[in-house]
């Protein structure tokens, strides 16, 4: 196996996708100790799978900690989270160093996390309900659930969804095709229409619902797939794009790769955990709505005025060329 003989710093280098998209904390704390664990199930021949299943069970088990209000099981719940954290780390980089890579790997990567966060959503609104309101006597109750649900499917679902979708664009104009993870609606359409209806049962839900996903985002991002077919239509593929081209995408895009790195995983487990702690969740909630949307709504707005600006400059360009060759033949009308 090609990495057998590499050194721990190699591999750690090996599996860092870019500086523009790697976050600090990742970098330096989340995927060294995941390929300390990879380097160990490897050697005790572990399935990336395996791995992936427990990190739902420690999802779930924070969870359960979160629902109580001492200090105790919510510290609990603090490390079973960074756990699943870990393991979601590990996972990936075993099944690169064994080339475990599978579809159902794939199915269970992307279910994990959603199970994580439903579970805690639920655990939360559970501890919250009996619980009175800041600054009056009314009782969260149902309301609690309400806010969950809002921060939840209208703002944590999208945020997240699009941060990977951006960062996937950026490693398209950055390392090319075979860079980047950037999947279209239609492609994964074409997949699921092309498996047979007996004997593919799983492989049928995951694309349907893969292609679903990626329509979703493709909705929320009309200025970039304005960009990105005329791109294609111009240039075939982004590999052959001119580089003065990437250099300005990448230009516009490398500031808004922070924005997405704070729409994933560690600055939302940061507040939680601040939150529980100190035994006010709902906080947790509101950071979702207001900071964490007022972010999203600042790159989605950003990265669709870039795309916006780029395809007008893509169009002009275009206009002036196809009359070029009229003004050669007809110079009287220069």
């Amino acid at each position: 196996m090609a990495d057998q003989g590499k050194t721990f710093g190699q591999l750690l280098r090996a599996s860092l996708k870019s500086k523009d998209t790697e976050e600090w904390l990742d970098v330096h704390f989340t995927r060294p100790i995941g390929l300390f664990f990879a380097l160990i199930w490897r050697k005790l021949g572990v399935h990336p799978n395996t791995i992936t299943i427990l990190s739902i069970f420690l999802g779930i088990g924070a969870a359960i900690m979160f629902y109580f209000t001492d200090i105790w099981h919510n510290l609990a719940g603090v490390a079973l989270l960074m756990l699943a954290n870990f393991c979601d780390s590990t996972d990936g980089q075993l099944a690169r160093l064994t080339g475990q890579k599978t579809l159902i790997g794939r199915m269970l990567d992307g279910f994990a996390g959603d199970v994580w966060f439903f579970s805690i959503y639920f655990a939360l609104c559970m501890r919250m309900m009996p619980q009175l309101m800041p600054g009056t006597d009314i009782k969260w109750g149902v309301w609690i659930w309400v806010l969950a649900a809002v921060a939840g499917f209208i703002c944590h679902s999208p945020q997240s969804s699009d941060a990977d979708y951006y960062r996937q664009i950026h490693l398209l104009f950055l390392k090319g095709k075979e860079g980047s993870e950037l999947d279209t609606s239609e492609q994964q359409r074409r997949i699921y229409e092309s498996l047979p209806k007996k004997g593919a049962f799983w492989d049928r839900i995951f694309y349907r619902n893969y292609a679903n996903y990626c329509k979703a985002q493709e909705k929320r991002t009309p200025e970039f797939q304005r960009f990105h077919k005329l791109v294609k239509e111009r240039y075939g593929e982004v590999d052959k794009v001119p580089s003065s081209l990437r250099r300005r995408f990448l230009k516009g895009s490398r500031p808004l790769m922070k924005y997405t790195n704070i729409l994933s995983f560690n600055t939302r487990a940061i507040c939680l955990y601040i939150t529980c702690l100190t035994n006010c969740p709902w906080v947790y909630f509101l950071f979702e709505l207001i900071v964490l949307m007022c972010l999203y709504i600042h790159m989605h707005r950003s990265h669709e005025s870039l795309c916006r600006e780029l395809t007008l400059e893509l169009e002009k360009e275009q206009s002036v060329n196809e009359q070029t060759p009229d003004r050669e033949q007809n110079p009287e009308r220069v």
